[in-house]
C-alpha cells in the first residue's frame, strides 16, 4: 500500500484495506503496515485477509498504541498512560517486540555529545557493584556481593539471582539472558542461565601442579570467550580461549607463564583487562602491579588464530591506571596513575619503539603523587570516556586533515569536555562505565544503584 506523504492513501495504487476487531472495538489499517511485523507476528496471518473479520480478544487501547506505532514507527504522546511493562508485555504478545526495542533503544541512537544523567537504578541489599555487563540493545546485568541483578532493556524489570560465589568480580553477557562469571578469591569460571537461576557450565583452568585458579578478567570475540585466570598460590597465570558460539570448549591457551623463585618480571604479570581489537582482529591483555618501586604494567597484543605474541610493551613510568582499545579509532588509550593525564597509542603506528603521546601535562608523567589512582577508561565508537573521581569526561577525535589514503594517518586533534548537566557533574568516585543501546551505566563507590545517562538537547560543557 503506498501513502502520501500526508499519510493518505493513494486511491491509483494497487492496495486494500484490512479491518480488525480487537475487543469488540474495529480498526483499519493496510496491508503494508500489517506487514511490517514480519512472518512470525500474529498479525501477519491478517495481512492478507479480505472478507474475514478476524476477532482478537485483547485490550483495544493498547492496540490502538501498538498500530499508532506500526504506522510512524514511534509511540504516540498518550502511549505514557498505561504502564510501560504492560504495553512491552502486549508488543510481545502480537510477537513484534523486536520493532520496540529497535526503535526505543537502538545503537543508533546513541549521541555522546548530549548525555546526562536521566535515572537511577536502585539495588536490592547492601552490596554496591563490584562488576557490570550490557548488552548491545541495553539490558543490564549487574553483581552486587553474591548476588546479580538483570535489568530487560526497557529498564522496568528487573531480576535477582544468588550465585555460589562471595563476591562476583568479573561479569560478561555472552548471550541476552546468560553471563559469564568469576572472582579473584574462588576457583573456577561460571556460565549462569540468569533466566533460570542455574549454573550451565563450570569451567577451570589448571596448571603445572593441578592448584585451583581464579579468574582476573573476561573478555569475548564474536566467536571467543576470553578469561585471564591466576592460580591461587599466584605462580602461574594464562589466558583460555574458549568457543563461544558452540558449548563453551575450550579451544586453546595462550600467555602461560609459570613463574619460579622471587624475581619479579612485569611480563608475567596476570592479564587484569582483556580487550578484543576487532580492527586487528587480535586480543589486548593488560594487567599492573603496585610494589615497593611503583605501579609497574604489561601491555601485550595477542594472534589468537596463532596463540603468538605480537607485540609488549612493559609499562615501568607512568603506568596505566586503566587502559582502553578503540577499534574504530585503531587506537589504544591510558591514562597514567601518576599524571592522571591522558595518553593514546595509534595501533597502526606499532611497533618496537612505540611510545605513548600524551594528550595533556606531559610534565606531569614524572610526578608521583599517583593521581590516576582509580582513573576508569571505556571506549564506544570513536568517543573515549574517563572518570575521574567523581566526573566524567569525554574525549573526541577532530580531523583536520583527513587521508584518502587509510593507510596515512590523518591530521587530528582529541579535544576534551566535561559531561553531564551542572547537576550531573561530581559525586563520589567512579568505578565503572558500560554502553548499551543508547545508554551508557555508570557505578560509583558506596553507592547502591546505577546511574543510567541517555541523550537530551544540551550538550557538553568545555573544560
Amino acid at each position: 500500500m503506498k501513502h502520501s506523504s500526508s499519510g493518505f492513501l493513494n486511491p491509483k495504487a494497487d492496495s486494500k484495506i484490512i479491518t480488525l476487531n480487537v475487543g469488540g472495538q474495529l480498526f483499519q489499517t493496510t496491508h503494508e503496515t500489517l506487514n511490517q511485523v514480519g512472518p512470525n507476528s500474529i498479525l501477519s496471518t491478517f495481512s492478507n485477509s479480505i472478507s474475514d473479520l478476524p476477532f482478537i480478544d485483547r485490550d483495544p487501547h493498547l492496540f490502538s498504541i501498538i498500530l499508532s506505532f506500526l504506522r510512524t514507527n514511534h509511540l504516540p504522546s498518550y502511549s505514557k498512560s498505561p504502564n510501560f511493562q504492560t504495553l512491552i508485555s502486549e508488543f510481545q504478545f502480537y510477537g513484534i517486540d523486536h520493532l520496540l526495542i529497535n526503535s526505543l533503544s537502538n545503537p543508533s541512537q546513541f549521541n555522546p555529545y548530549t548525555l546526562h544523567k536521566s535515572s537511577l537504578l536502585p539495588l536490592n541489599g547492601r552490596d554496591t557493584p563490584s562488576a557490570i555487563s550490557a548488552t548491545s540493545f541495553g539490558s543490564l546485568h549487574v553483581a552486587h556481593g553474591s548476588k546479580i541483578t538483570s535489568f530487560d532493556w526497557s529498564l522496568t524489570r528487573k531480576s535477582t539471582i544468588l550465585t555460589q560465589f562471595v563476591a562476583v568480580d568479573s561479569l560478561l553477557a555472552v548471550a541476552p539472558d546468560v553471563v559469564a562469571a568469576g572472582a579473584t578469591d574462588f576457583s573456577g569460571l561460571q556460565i549462569i542461565d540468569l533466566d533460570k537461576g542455574v549454573v550451565k557450565e563450570s569451567l577451570n583452568w589448571e596448571n603445572s601442579t593441578r592448584s585451583n585458579s581464579n579468574v582476573q578478567a573476561l573478555g569475548s570475540s564474536n566467536d571467543y570467550l576470553f578469561a585471564s585466570y591466576e592460580s591461587s598460590r599466584r605462580n602461574s597465570n594464562a589466558i583460555v580461549v574458549y568457543d563461544l558460539v558452540g558449548e563453551f570448549r575450550p579451544v586453546f591457551e595462550i600467555a602461560r607463564n609459570e613463574i619460579y623463585g622471587a624475581e619479579f618480571d612485569c611480563g608475567t604479570i596476570p592479564a587484569t583487562k582483556l580487550s578484543w581489537v576487532s580492527s586487528r582482529n587480535m586480543l589486548l591483555a593488560s594487567g599492573s602491579h603496585s610494589g615497593p618501586t611503583g605501579v609497574l604494567g604489561s601491555i601485550k597484543l595477542w594472534d589468537v588464530r596463532s596463540g603468538d605474541l605480537v607485540w609488549e610493551m612493559k609499562e615501568t613510568v607512568d603506568c596505566f591506571a586503566d587502559i582502553a582499545v578503540s577499534s574504530s579509532l585503531s587506537a589504544m588509550f591510558k591514562v597514567g596513575v601518576n599524571s592522571g593525564e591522558m595518553f593514546y597509542l595509534d595501533f597502526r603506528k606499532i611497533g618496537p619503539e612505540s611510545e605513548w603521546v600524551c594528550l595533556g601535562n606531559k610534565i606531569k608523567s614524572i610526578s608521583a603523587k599517583k593521581e590516576g589512582l582509580g582513573c576508569k577508561v571505556e571506549c564506544h565508537g570513536n568517543n573515549v570516556f574517563v572518570g575521574k573521581g567523581g566526573e566524567l569526561e569525554l574525549w573526541s577525535e577532530v580531523v583536520l586533515n583527513k587521508s584518502s589514503d587509510e593507510t596515512l594517518l590523518n591530521d587530528s586533534v582529541f579535544m576534551r569536555n566535561l559531561m553531564g548537566k551542572a547537576e550531573d557533574i561530581g559525586g563520589n568516585k567512579i568505578t565503572s562505565l558500560k554502553f548499551g543501546g543508547n545508554k551508557m551505566f555508570v557505578t560509583r563507590k558506596d553507592q547502591q544503584l546505577i546511574e543510567v545517562w541517555q541523550s537530551s538537547t544540551t550538550g557538553c560543557e568545555p573544560l
